[in-house]
Parts: C-alpha cells; structure tokens; sequence
C-alpha cells in the first residue's frame, strides 16, 4: 500500500507506490548524523512527487552521488536522489513519513563516516 511525506511546513509533498517499510537505515556521516536521518531506498519509478518542485533546492557535497533536496520555506529533507547499482532511487527520509513509527523499525547502522 502506498505511503506518503511531506516536509514540515507542507509544501513539499510524494508518495512512494511501496508497502512502509519495516527496516531502515542510520548513518554516522557528517551530513545524516547532523539531520538524523532515518532513511530508506527506493527506486525512482515508485516514488512521486506530488507538490513542491517549484520549493525545493539542492545541496550536495563529497562525490556528488546525491542530490539532497529540501524545502526552502522549512528547511526539511524529505527525500533525496540518486542512482544505486539497479539505477536510479530516491532515499527517503522516514522522519518525514507521519505513518511510520520510527521506533518500530528494524534500523541497520551504517558507517559512512569511513567513507
């Protein structure tokens, strides 16, 4: 069943044509451990982006590999977007997704700050 997020203030809104997802992952990057990020990845054919696109910048930095998008109005980074080995996905940031209960997650922990 598809999922929704937004942003805090509401301008920037998708939808994820996927089930919630039971897991997630952290990440001790100076970037996602600053944001405190709960992320999960999809591809970039189940996702869309509903409203916002005219309120959205970037931001991006080490390699280049992903577009953090967030609102200008708020600040929040609801999603991101990239390309993965089966091409390209968006990470989405599950603190931006009201029904999922964080706490419920399975969460793998991720070492980017070796990287």
């Amino acid at each position: 069943m598809p999922y929704t997020g937004s942003c805090h203030c509401g301008a920037v809104t998708f939808t994820v044509d996927a089930d919630a997802p039971t897991e997630a992952m952290t990440c001790n990057c100076s970037h996602c451990s600053r944001k405190g990020f709960v992320l999960t990845f999809v591809p970039a054919d189940q996702f869309t982006l509903d409203s916002g696109e005219e309120k959205l910048t970037d931001y991006q930095f080490y390699k280049h590999n992903i577009t953090h998008r967030f609102c200008t109005i708020c600040g929040t980074q609801s999603f991101a977007e990239g390309k993965s080995p089966d091409g390209p996905m968006r990470a989405i940031n599950l603190r931006c997704v009201p029904e999922v209960d964080i706490d419920a997650l399975k969460i793998k922990q991720v070492n980017g700050a070796s990287f």
